[in-house]
Protein backbone atom coordinates (compact mmCIF):
# COMPACT_ATOMS: atom_id res chain seq x y z
CA UNK A 1 0.00 0.00 0.00
CA UNK A 2 2.81 1.98 0.71
CA UNK A 3 4.18 1.72 -2.51
CA UNK A 4 1.26 2.81 -4.37
CA UNK A 5 0.90 5.69 -2.81
CA UNK A 6 4.62 7.05 -3.14
CA UNK A 7 3.94 5.79 -7.07
CA UNK A 8 0.82 7.65 -7.15
CA UNK A 9 1.85 11.32 -5.63
CA UNK A 10 5.11 11.21 -7.35
CA UNK A 11 2.53 11.28 -10.52
CA UNK A 12 0.57 13.81 -9.22
CA UNK A 13 3.55 16.15 -8.41
CA UNK A 14 3.84 16.61 -12.68
CA UNK A 15 2.30 20.16 -13.33
CA UNK A 16 -1.17 19.87 -15.25
CA UNK A 17 0.69 22.73 -17.13
CA UNK A 18 3.40 20.79 -18.21
CA UNK A 19 6.62 19.18 -15.97
CA UNK A 20 7.84 20.79 -13.30
CA UNK A 21 10.65 19.78 -10.64
CA UNK A 22 9.70 19.02 -7.39
CA UNK A 23 8.56 21.62 -4.68
CA UNK A 24 9.99 22.58 -1.39
CA UNK A 25 8.38 23.58 1.72
CA UNK A 26 9.25 27.54 2.49
CA UNK A 27 8.47 29.05 5.87
CA UNK A 28 4.76 30.22 4.87
CA UNK A 29 3.96 26.86 3.53
CA UNK A 30 3.81 27.74 0.01
CA UNK A 31 5.45 25.20 -2.64
CA UNK A 32 8.31 26.82 -4.52
CA UNK A 33 10.49 25.41 -6.38
CA UNK A 34 14.25 26.73 -5.14
CA UNK A 35 15.70 27.14 -8.45
CA UNK A 36 13.00 30.22 -8.51
CA UNK A 37 13.97 31.65 -5.59
CA UNK A 38 16.49 34.65 -5.99
CA UNK A 39 17.83 37.85 -4.06
CA UNK A 40 17.54 39.82 -7.16
CA UNK A 41 14.34 39.06 -8.34
CA UNK A 42 14.96 41.17 -11.97
CA UNK A 43 17.28 38.46 -12.74
CA UNK A 44 14.19 35.92 -13.94
CA UNK A 45 13.84 38.09 -17.03
CA UNK A 46 17.22 36.64 -18.34
CA UNK A 47 16.44 32.70 -17.20
CA UNK A 48 17.10 30.47 -19.98
CA UNK A 49 18.49 33.57 -22.31
CA UNK A 50 20.04 31.30 -24.28
CA UNK A 51 16.97 29.54 -25.42
CA UNK A 52 15.48 31.91 -26.56
CA UNK A 53 15.14 30.41 -29.85
CA UNK A 54 15.00 26.86 -29.32
CA UNK A 55 12.04 24.52 -29.68
CA UNK A 56 11.55 23.17 -26.40
CA UNK A 57 8.34 22.52 -24.95
CA UNK A 58 7.70 26.06 -23.58
CA UNK A 59 8.73 27.87 -26.58
CA UNK A 60 6.11 24.96 -28.71
CA UNK A 61 3.32 26.28 -26.47
CA UNK A 62 4.18 30.07 -27.04
CA UNK A 63 4.09 29.74 -30.49
CA UNK A 64 1.75 27.13 -31.12
CA UNK A 65 -0.71 30.30 -29.31
CA UNK A 66 1.06 33.15 -30.44
CA UNK A 67 1.20 32.58 -34.07
CA UNK A 68 -2.67 31.92 -34.48
CA UNK A 69 -3.41 34.96 -32.01
CA UNK A 70 -1.45 37.38 -34.43
CA UNK A 71 -2.73 36.10 -37.21
CA UNK A 72 -6.46 36.28 -36.19
CA UNK A 73 -5.32 40.32 -35.04
CA UNK A 74 -4.04 40.91 -38.61
CA UNK A 75 -6.91 39.71 -40.49
CA UNK A 76 -9.12 42.06 -39.64
CA UNK A 77 -7.37 44.92 -40.70
CA UNK A 78 -6.56 43.23 -43.85
CA UNK A 79 -10.20 42.93 -44.26
CA UNK A 80 -10.99 46.73 -43.89
CA UNK A 81 -8.59 47.30 -46.30
CA UNK A 82 -10.09 45.40 -48.79
CA UNK A 83 -13.32 46.85 -47.41
CA UNK A 84 -12.49 50.15 -47.95
CA UNK A 85 -11.10 49.49 -51.59
CA UNK A 86 -14.94 48.63 -52.36
CA UNK A 87 -16.42 52.06 -50.58
CA UNK A 88 -13.50 54.04 -52.44
CA UNK A 89 -14.99 53.26 -55.65
CA UNK A 90 -18.38 54.90 -54.44
CA UNK A 91 -16.21 58.22 -54.29
CA UNK A 92 -14.72 60.73 -51.50
CA UNK A 93 -17.98 61.62 -49.61
CA UNK A 94 -18.87 57.82 -48.91
CA UNK A 95 -15.55 56.76 -47.75
CA UNK A 96 -15.18 59.68 -45.79
CA UNK A 97 -18.81 58.82 -44.19
CA UNK A 98 -17.18 55.59 -43.86
CA UNK A 99 -14.36 56.57 -42.33
CA UNK A 100 -15.57 58.39 -39.97
CA UNK A 101 -18.36 55.85 -38.67
CA UNK A 102 -15.69 53.13 -38.40
CA UNK A 103 -13.75 55.42 -36.21
CA UNK A 104 -16.75 55.92 -33.74
CA UNK A 105 -17.83 52.43 -33.63
CA UNK A 106 -14.03 51.14 -32.95
CA UNK A 107 -13.61 53.99 -30.53
CA UNK A 108 -16.37 52.64 -28.26
CA UNK A 109 -16.06 49.11 -28.75
CA UNK A 110 -12.26 49.38 -27.81
CA UNK A 111 -13.57 50.48 -24.42
CA UNK A 112 -15.63 47.60 -23.71
CA UNK A 113 -13.73 45.05 -25.58
CA UNK A 114 -10.73 45.16 -24.17
CA UNK A 115 -11.10 44.36 -20.74
CA UNK A 116 -14.35 41.80 -21.18
CA UNK A 117 -11.56 40.10 -23.22
CA UNK A 118 -8.47 40.53 -21.25
CA UNK A 119 -10.47 39.34 -17.61
CA UNK A 120 -12.39 36.46 -19.58
CA UNK A 121 -9.44 34.72 -20.68
CA UNK A 122 -7.57 34.98 -17.34
CA UNK A 123 -10.85 33.61 -15.26
CA UNK A 124 -11.51 31.19 -17.88
CA UNK A 125 -8.01 29.38 -17.97
CA UNK A 126 -7.69 29.64 -14.04
CA UNK A 127 -11.08 28.33 -13.13
CA UNK A 128 -10.43 25.44 -16.33
CA UNK A 129 -7.25 24.68 -14.54
CA UNK A 130 -8.56 24.23 -10.90
CA UNK A 131 -11.79 21.88 -12.49
CA UNK A 132 -8.69 19.57 -13.75
CA UNK A 133 -7.37 19.35 -11.23
CA UNK A 134 -10.06 18.51 -9.18
CA UNK A 135 -10.92 15.77 -11.51
CA UNK A 136 -7.41 14.69 -11.75
CA UNK A 137 -7.39 14.83 -7.61
CA UNK A 138 -10.64 12.40 -7.66
CA UNK A 139 -9.40 9.84 -10.05
CA UNK A 140 -6.15 9.75 -7.37
CA UNK A 141 -8.52 9.26 -4.81
CA UNK A 142 -10.56 6.54 -6.90
CA UNK A 143 -7.65 4.95 -7.57
CA UNK A 144 -6.49 5.09 -4.17
CA UNK A 145 -9.60 3.83 -2.71
CA UNK A 146 -9.84 1.08 -5.33
CA UNK A 147 -6.19 -0.39 -4.55
CA UNK A 148 -7.13 -0.26 -0.68
CA UNK A 149 -10.29 -2.59 -0.81
CA UNK A 150 -8.68 -4.95 -3.94
CA UNK A 151 -5.75 -5.18 -1.18
CA UNK A 152 -7.99 -5.59 1.66
CA UNK A 153 -9.85 -8.24 0.03
CA UNK A 154 -6.49 -10.30 -0.83
CA UNK A 155 -5.51 -10.35 2.53
CA UNK A 156 -8.67 -11.80 3.74
CA UNK A 157 -8.26 -14.57 1.41
CA UNK A 158 -4.44 -14.53 2.13
CA UNK A 159 -3.57 -14.58 -1.59
CA UNK A 160 -1.64 -11.70 -1.65
CA UNK A 161 0.20 -8.89 -0.02
CA UNK A 162 0.15 -4.99 -0.74
CA UNK A 163 3.83 -5.30 -2.42
CA UNK A 164 3.48 -8.40 -4.66
CA UNK A 165 -0.09 -6.76 -5.93
CA UNK A 166 1.84 -3.62 -7.09
CA UNK A 167 4.67 -5.30 -8.46
CA UNK A 168 2.35 -7.54 -10.41
CA UNK A 169 1.01 -4.97 -11.89
CA UNK A 170 3.13 -1.80 -11.77
CA UNK A 171 1.15 -0.36 -15.14
CA UNK A 172 -1.98 -0.28 -13.85
CA UNK A 173 -1.79 2.94 -11.34
CA UNK A 174 0.10 5.54 -13.46
CA UNK A 175 -1.96 4.40 -17.09
CA UNK A 176 -5.22 5.85 -15.85
CA UNK A 177 -4.13 9.82 -14.98
CA UNK A 178 -0.76 9.80 -17.07
CA UNK A 179 -2.15 12.64 -19.09
CA UNK A 180 -1.62 16.18 -17.78
CA UNK A 181 -4.89 17.69 -16.71
CA UNK A 182 -3.67 21.40 -18.23
CA UNK A 183 -3.73 20.94 -22.03
CA UNK A 184 -5.45 22.37 -25.00
CA UNK A 185 -7.81 19.37 -25.90
CA UNK A 186 -11.42 19.24 -24.46
CA UNK A 187 -13.06 16.36 -22.35
CA UNK A 188 -14.93 14.16 -25.05
CA UNK A 189 -16.94 12.69 -22.65
CA UNK A 190 -18.23 15.21 -20.90
CA UNK A 191 -18.29 19.28 -21.05
CA UNK A 192 -16.59 21.56 -19.26
CA UNK A 193 -18.70 23.44 -16.25
CA UNK A 194 -16.78 26.99 -16.65
CA UNK A 195 -19.16 29.36 -14.64
CA UNK A 196 -16.76 32.22 -15.72
CA UNK A 197 -17.50 31.08 -19.65
CA UNK A 198 -21.31 31.86 -19.15
CA UNK A 199 -21.02 35.05 -16.97
CA UNK A 200 -18.36 36.21 -19.64
CA UNK A 201 -21.34 35.78 -22.57
CA UNK A 202 -23.79 37.46 -20.88
CA UNK A 203 -21.90 40.40 -19.89
CA UNK A 204 -20.69 40.17 -23.61
CA UNK A 205 -24.34 40.12 -24.88
CA UNK A 206 -25.49 42.81 -22.79
CA UNK A 207 -22.89 45.47 -23.37
CA UNK A 208 -23.08 44.74 -26.81
CA UNK A 209 -26.87 45.28 -26.88
CA UNK A 210 -25.85 48.74 -24.92
CA UNK A 211 -23.51 49.86 -26.86
CA UNK A 212 -25.81 49.36 -30.54
CA UNK A 213 -28.49 50.90 -28.66
CA UNK A 214 -26.39 53.95 -27.83
CA UNK A 215 -24.77 54.61 -31.40
CA UNK A 216 -28.08 54.43 -32.93
CA UNK A 217 -29.61 56.91 -31.27
CA UNK A 218 -27.38 59.12 -30.51
CA UNK A 219 -25.38 58.45 -33.79
CA UNK A 220 -25.87 62.16 -35.29
CA UNK A 221 -24.84 63.40 -32.09
CA UNK A 222 -21.70 61.34 -32.10
CA UNK A 223 -21.00 62.60 -35.89
CA UNK A 224 -21.52 66.16 -34.93
CA UNK A 225 -18.60 65.61 -31.95
CA UNK A 226 -16.18 64.18 -34.67
CA UNK A 227 -16.75 67.23 -36.94
CA UNK A 228 -19.57 65.95 -39.27
CA UNK A 229 -21.71 69.56 -39.91
CA UNK A 230 -25.63 69.65 -40.18
CA UNK A 231 -25.42 70.41 -43.60
CA UNK A 232 -22.54 68.29 -44.99
CA UNK A 233 -22.50 65.93 -47.74
CA UNK A 234 -21.19 63.13 -45.44
CA UNK A 235 -23.92 63.08 -42.76
CA UNK A 236 -26.48 61.03 -44.66
CA UNK A 237 -23.94 58.21 -45.72
CA UNK A 238 -22.23 58.01 -42.33
CA UNK A 239 -25.53 58.01 -40.22
CA UNK A 240 -26.51 55.29 -42.37
CA UNK A 241 -23.57 53.16 -42.29
CA UNK A 242 -23.17 54.15 -38.43
CA UNK A 243 -26.82 52.87 -37.55
CA UNK A 244 -26.54 49.95 -39.84
CA UNK A 245 -23.32 48.67 -38.20
CA UNK A 246 -24.46 49.20 -34.62
CA UNK A 247 -26.70 46.27 -34.99
CA UNK A 248 -23.75 44.11 -35.21
CA UNK A 249 -22.54 45.10 -32.08
CA UNK A 250 -24.62 42.26 -30.01
CA UNK A 251 -22.59 39.96 -32.10
CA UNK A 252 -19.32 41.62 -32.23
CA UNK A 253 -19.00 42.13 -28.43
CA UNK A 254 -20.04 38.24 -27.68
CA UNK A 255 -17.94 36.89 -30.34
CA UNK A 256 -14.88 38.78 -28.56
CA UNK A 257 -16.19 37.29 -24.91
CA UNK A 258 -16.16 33.42 -26.67
CA UNK A 259 -12.61 34.60 -28.14
CA UNK A 260 -11.42 34.92 -24.74
CA UNK A 261 -12.93 31.76 -23.34
CA UNK A 262 -10.79 30.14 -26.32
CA UNK A 263 -8.24 31.77 -25.24
CA UNK A 264 -8.41 31.17 -21.47
CA UNK A 265 -8.30 27.46 -23.61
CA UNK A 266 -4.97 28.08 -24.78
CA UNK A 267 -6.87 27.62 -28.33
CA UNK A 268 -6.28 30.62 -30.31
CA UNK A 269 -6.86 28.58 -33.77
CA UNK A 270 -10.90 28.18 -33.45
CA UNK A 271 -10.96 32.17 -33.46
CA UNK A 272 -8.74 32.16 -36.36
CA UNK A 273 -10.85 30.08 -38.63
CA UNK A 274 -13.82 32.05 -37.48
CA UNK A 275 -12.37 35.61 -38.28
CA UNK A 276 -11.22 34.02 -41.65
CA UNK A 277 -14.43 32.69 -42.65
CA UNK A 278 -16.11 35.92 -41.37
CA UNK A 279 -13.61 38.11 -43.57
CA UNK A 280 -14.40 35.74 -46.48
CA UNK A 281 -17.82 36.25 -46.09
CA UNK A 282 -17.53 40.25 -45.92
CA UNK A 283 -15.49 40.50 -48.90
CA UNK A 284 -17.80 38.35 -51.09
CA UNK A 285 -20.85 40.08 -49.58
CA UNK A 286 -19.44 43.39 -50.05
CA UNK A 287 -19.26 43.90 -53.85
CA UNK A 288 -22.75 42.24 -53.75
CA UNK A 289 -24.53 44.59 -51.81
CA UNK A 290 -22.88 47.92 -52.91
CA UNK A 291 -22.42 47.67 -56.16
CA UNK A 292 -25.39 44.69 -57.37
CA UNK A 293 -28.05 45.60 -55.11
CA UNK A 294 -26.97 49.35 -55.58
CA UNK A 295 -27.47 49.67 -51.69
CA UNK A 296 -23.87 51.95 -51.78
CA UNK A 297 -22.66 52.52 -48.36
CA UNK A 298 -25.56 50.49 -46.38
CA UNK A 299 -24.70 47.46 -48.20
CA UNK A 300 -21.20 48.09 -47.05
CA UNK A 301 -22.71 47.93 -43.29
CA UNK A 302 -25.42 45.08 -44.10
CA UNK A 303 -22.30 42.97 -45.30
CA UNK A 304 -19.80 43.76 -42.01
CA UNK A 305 -22.78 42.42 -39.60
CA UNK A 306 -23.88 39.87 -41.71
CA UNK A 307 -20.15 38.52 -41.18
CA UNK A 308 -19.67 39.38 -37.54
CA UNK A 309 -23.17 37.13 -36.95
CA UNK A 310 -21.57 34.28 -38.82
CA UNK A 311 -18.73 34.51 -36.77
CA UNK A 312 -20.56 34.45 -33.58
CA UNK A 313 -22.50 31.56 -34.86
CA UNK A 314 -19.17 29.55 -35.71
CA UNK A 315 -18.06 30.38 -32.32
CA UNK A 316 -21.22 29.33 -30.52
CA UNK A 317 -21.24 25.86 -31.91
CA UNK A 318 -17.97 25.19 -31.02
CA UNK A 319 -18.02 25.87 -27.82
CA UNK A 320 -21.19 24.33 -27.18
CA UNK A 321 -19.76 21.54 -28.52
CA UNK A 322 -17.04 21.92 -25.13
CA UNK A 323 -18.32 23.44 -22.66
CA UNK A 324 -21.43 23.31 -20.83
CA UNK A 325 -23.43 27.07 -21.30
CA UNK A 326 -26.36 26.67 -19.17
CA UNK A 327 -25.59 27.77 -15.68
CA UNK A 328 -26.68 25.38 -12.45
CA UNK A 329 -27.70 28.68 -11.67
CA UNK A 330 -28.08 32.60 -11.23
CA UNK A 331 -26.43 32.82 -8.10
CA UNK A 332 -23.18 30.35 -9.80
CA UNK A 333 -22.18 33.24 -12.51
CA UNK A 334 -19.32 35.45 -11.24
CA UNK A 335 -20.41 39.03 -12.37
CA UNK A 336 -19.00 40.68 -9.16
CA UNK A 337 -15.73 39.12 -10.05
CA UNK A 338 -15.97 40.43 -13.58
CA UNK A 339 -17.29 43.86 -13.13
CA UNK A 340 -14.43 44.51 -10.43
CA UNK A 341 -11.45 43.54 -12.52
CA UNK A 342 -13.67 44.57 -15.81
CA UNK A 343 -13.97 47.95 -13.92
CA UNK A 344 -10.48 48.37 -13.08
CA UNK A 345 -9.19 47.56 -17.15
CA UNK A 346 -11.94 49.81 -18.22
CA UNK A 347 -10.03 53.02 -16.14
CA UNK A 348 -6.95 51.30 -17.89
CA UNK A 349 -8.33 51.56 -21.61
CA UNK A 350 -9.67 55.01 -21.45
CA UNK A 351 -6.40 56.29 -19.77
CA UNK A 352 -4.20 54.66 -22.55
CA UNK A 353 -7.34 56.04 -25.22
CA UNK A 354 -6.74 59.23 -23.85
CA UNK A 355 -3.18 59.31 -24.40
CA UNK A 356 -2.84 58.72 -28.27
CA UNK A 357 -5.97 60.50 -28.43
CA UNK A 358 -4.75 63.75 -27.29
CA UNK A 359 -1.39 63.14 -29.12
CA UNK A 360 -3.28 63.20 -32.27
CA UNK A 361 -5.49 66.18 -31.34
CA UNK A 362 -2.12 67.94 -30.33
CA UNK A 363 -0.61 67.24 -33.93
CA UNK A 364 -3.89 68.19 -35.12
CA UNK A 365 -3.23 72.14 -33.60
CA UNK A 366 -0.03 72.03 -35.89
CA UNK A 367 -2.17 72.20 -38.95
CA UNK A 368 -2.75 69.65 -41.93
CA UNK A 369 0.63 68.59 -42.95
CA UNK A 370 1.72 67.74 -39.20
CA UNK A 371 -1.30 66.17 -38.59
CA UNK A 372 -1.07 64.22 -42.17
CA UNK A 373 2.36 62.95 -40.80
CA UNK A 374 0.96 61.82 -37.44
CA UNK A 375 -1.27 59.66 -38.93
CA UNK A 376 0.87 57.62 -40.89
CA UNK A 377 3.46 57.27 -38.05
CA UNK A 378 0.80 56.59 -35.76
CA UNK A 379 -0.90 54.05 -37.79
CA UNK A 380 2.89 52.28 -38.95
CA UNK A 381 3.63 52.28 -35.39
CA UNK A 382 0.49 51.00 -33.48
CA UNK A 383 -0.03 48.39 -36.63
CA UNK A 384 3.09 46.87 -35.97
CA UNK A 385 1.88 45.87 -31.95
CA UNK A 386 -0.45 42.99 -33.19
CA UNK A 387 2.63 40.57 -33.53
CA UNK A 388 3.96 41.88 -30.26
CA UNK A 389 -0.07 40.95 -28.96
CA UNK A 390 0.18 37.60 -30.14
CA UNK A 391 2.54 36.73 -27.65
CA UNK A 392 1.05 38.49 -25.17
CA UNK A 393 -2.44 36.68 -25.31
CA UNK A 394 0.36 33.37 -25.48
CA UNK A 395 1.56 34.77 -22.21
CA UNK A 396 -1.31 35.45 -20.38
CA UNK A 397 -2.91 32.30 -20.93
CA UNK A 398 -0.23 30.02 -20.12
CA UNK A 399 0.68 32.53 -17.02
CA UNK A 400 -2.73 32.17 -15.55
CA UNK A 401 -2.85 28.49 -15.87
CA UNK A 402 0.82 27.94 -14.60
CA UNK A 403 -0.56 30.45 -11.52
CA UNK A 404 -3.72 28.22 -10.63
CA UNK A 405 -1.85 25.20 -10.39
CA UNK A 406 1.40 26.68 -8.35
CA UNK A 407 4.02 25.84 -11.09
CA UNK A 408 5.74 28.66 -10.18
CA UNK A 409 8.89 27.14 -12.36
CA UNK A 410 6.95 27.52 -15.49
CA UNK A 411 5.33 30.21 -14.41
CA UNK A 412 8.91 32.42 -14.29
CA UNK A 413 10.10 30.66 -17.68
CA UNK A 414 7.18 31.34 -19.52
CA UNK A 415 7.17 34.84 -18.34
CA UNK A 416 11.30 35.22 -19.12
CA UNK A 417 10.30 33.74 -22.61
CA UNK A 418 7.75 35.85 -23.84
CA UNK A 419 9.57 38.73 -22.64
CA UNK A 420 12.62 37.42 -24.66
CA UNK A 421 10.69 36.43 -27.92
CA UNK A 422 9.05 40.10 -27.85
CA UNK A 423 12.08 41.78 -27.39
CA UNK A 424 13.75 40.22 -30.15
CA UNK A 425 10.57 40.76 -32.18
CA UNK A 426 11.02 44.41 -31.40
CA UNK A 427 14.25 44.95 -32.27
CA UNK A 428 13.26 42.66 -36.10
CA UNK A 429 11.02 45.10 -36.18
CA UNK A 430 12.74 48.30 -35.20
CA UNK A 431 14.94 47.76 -38.72
CA UNK A 432 11.59 46.56 -40.88
CA UNK A 433 9.86 49.86 -39.80
CA UNK A 434 12.59 52.10 -40.29
CA UNK A 435 13.85 50.83 -43.32
CA UNK A 436 10.30 50.21 -44.95
CA UNK A 437 8.72 53.62 -43.99
CA UNK A 438 12.51 55.55 -45.14
CA UNK A 439 11.96 53.88 -48.45
CA UNK A 440 8.05 53.37 -48.65
CA UNK A 441 6.94 56.87 -47.10
CA UNK A 442 5.61 57.73 -51.11
CA UNK A 443 3.39 54.92 -50.39
CA UNK A 444 1.13 56.78 -48.18
CA UNK A 445 1.37 60.02 -49.71
CA UNK A 446 3.41 62.31 -52.23
CA UNK A 447 3.40 65.20 -50.14
CA UNK A 448 6.88 66.18 -49.85
CA UNK A 449 6.70 68.24 -46.93
CA UNK A 450 4.54 65.15 -45.07
CA UNK A 451 7.50 63.39 -46.19
CA UNK A 452 9.74 65.10 -44.75
CA UNK A 453 8.28 65.41 -41.67
CA UNK A 454 7.88 61.41 -41.54
CA UNK A 455 11.26 61.23 -41.96
CA UNK A 456 11.56 63.19 -38.86
CA UNK A 457 9.37 60.91 -36.89
CA UNK A 458 10.92 57.55 -38.48
CA UNK A 459 14.12 57.10 -35.77
CA UNK A 460 11.17 57.54 -32.80
CA UNK A 461 9.01 55.14 -34.68
CA UNK A 462 11.04 52.87 -35.54
CA UNK A 463 13.53 53.07 -32.58
CA UNK A 464 10.65 52.49 -29.96
CA UNK A 465 9.76 49.32 -31.70
CA UNK A 466 11.61 46.77 -29.05
CA UNK A 467 9.99 49.03 -26.16
CA UNK A 468 6.52 48.61 -27.51
CA UNK A 469 6.95 45.26 -28.05
CA UNK A 470 7.90 44.73 -24.29
CA UNK A 471 4.92 46.92 -22.91
CA UNK A 472 2.42 45.03 -25.47
CA UNK A 473 3.69 41.55 -23.93
CA UNK A 474 4.48 42.80 -20.17
CA UNK A 475 0.56 43.96 -20.53
CA UNK A 476 -0.03 39.92 -20.97
CA UNK A 477 2.22 38.94 -18.69
CA UNK A 478 0.51 40.89 -15.48
CA UNK A 479 -2.80 39.79 -16.98
CA UNK A 480 -1.77 36.86 -16.51
CA UNK A 481 -1.00 36.98 -12.88
CA UNK A 482 -4.66 38.77 -12.67
CA UNK A 483 -2.83 41.93 -11.30
CA UNK A 484 -5.41 43.96 -13.12
CA UNK A 485 -5.71 46.52 -9.91
CA UNK A 486 -1.54 47.26 -10.40
CA UNK A 487 -1.71 47.44 -14.23
CA UNK A 488 -4.67 49.98 -13.96
CA UNK A 489 -3.60 51.88 -11.43
CA UNK A 490 -0.29 52.05 -12.91
CA UNK A 491 -1.69 53.21 -16.32
CA UNK A 492 -3.59 56.17 -14.66
CA UNK A 493 -0.12 57.13 -12.83
CA UNK A 494 1.60 56.61 -16.35
CA UNK A 495 -1.08 58.60 -18.64
CA UNK A 496 -1.39 61.51 -15.78
CA UNK A 497 2.86 61.65 -16.27
CA UNK A 498 2.67 61.85 -20.14
CA UNK A 499 -0.53 64.00 -20.94
CA UNK A 500 1.70 66.25 -18.92
CA UNK A 501 4.84 65.62 -21.20
CA UNK A 502 2.75 65.60 -24.60
CA UNK A 503 1.34 68.76 -23.88
CA UNK A 504 4.03 70.84 -22.92
CA UNK A 505 6.36 68.73 -25.47
CA UNK A 506 3.72 69.90 -28.57
CA UNK A 507 3.85 73.37 -27.05
CA UNK A 508 7.42 74.09 -27.59
CA UNK A 509 8.95 71.39 -29.75
CA UNK A 510 6.04 70.59 -32.24
CA UNK A 511 5.86 67.20 -34.09
CA UNK A 512 9.00 66.19 -32.82
CA UNK A 513 8.29 67.08 -29.42
CA UNK A 514 5.13 64.60 -29.41
CA UNK A 515 6.98 61.88 -30.52
CA UNK A 516 9.65 62.52 -28.00
CA UNK A 517 6.44 62.42 -25.47
CA UNK A 518 4.81 59.11 -26.82
CA UNK A 519 8.23 57.93 -26.38
CA UNK A 520 8.11 58.95 -22.54
CA UNK A 521 4.74 57.51 -22.62
CA UNK A 522 5.29 53.52 -23.66
CA UNK A 523 8.64 53.77 -21.78
CA UNK A 524 6.70 54.29 -18.86
CA UNK A 525 4.54 51.53 -19.74
CA UNK A 526 6.92 49.29 -20.03
CA UNK A 527 9.10 50.35 -16.88
CA UNK A 528 5.93 50.03 -14.34
CA UNK A 529 4.72 46.57 -16.66
CA UNK A 530 8.40 45.04 -15.70
CA UNK A 531 8.33 46.55 -12.53
CA UNK A 532 6.12 44.28 -10.29
CA UNK A 533 8.65 41.20 -11.87
CA UNK A 534 11.66 43.15 -10.68
CA UNK A 535 10.76 43.97 -7.30
CA UNK A 536 9.47 40.68 -6.41
CA UNK A 537 6.33 41.78 -5.31
CA UNK A 538 2.47 40.84 -5.81
CA UNK A 539 2.22 37.71 -7.71
CA UNK A 540 5.80 37.55 -7.78
CA UNK A 541 6.47 37.66 -4.53
CA UNK A 542 7.11 34.00 -4.71
CA UNK A 543 10.64 34.68 -6.19
CA UNK A 544 11.52 36.01 -2.71
CA UNK A 545 9.83 32.32 -1.86
CA UNK A 546 6.89 34.25 -0.03
CA UNK A 547 3.52 33.18 -0.62
CA UNK A 548 2.00 35.20 -3.85
CA UNK A 549 -1.70 34.70 -2.44
CA UNK A 550 -0.93 37.37 0.65
CA UNK A 551 -0.16 40.09 -1.30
Amino acid sequence: MLIFSDTTNQTHRQSFCGEAPLMTETSDHTSVPASVVTQIPFLVIFKDLTHVFSKDAIGREILGIAFPAALALAADPIASLIDTAYIGRLGAVELAAVGVSIAIFNQASRITIFPIVSVTTSFVAQEDTMEKMKEDEAKKNKLVHANTLAVQDSLEKGIASPTSNNINQPQQTPALDAKPSCGNKANKKEKKNIKSASTAMIIGLILGLVQAIVLIFSSKVLLGVMGVKPNSAVLSPAHKYLTIRSLGAPALLLSLSMQGIFRGFKDTKTPLYATIVADVINIILDPIFIFVLHLGVSGAAIAHVISQYFMTLILFIRLASKVNLMPPNFGALQFGKFLKNGGLLLARTIAVTFCQTLAAAMAARLGTIPMAAFQICLQVWLTTSLLADGLAVAGQAILACSFAEKDYNKVSSAASRVLQMGFVLGLGLSVFVGLGLYFGAGIFTKDPAVIHLIAIGIPFVAATQPINSLAFVLDGVNFGASDFAYTAYSMVGVAAISIAAIIYMAKFNGFLGIWIALTIYMGLRAITGIARIATGTGPWRYLRGRSPSSY
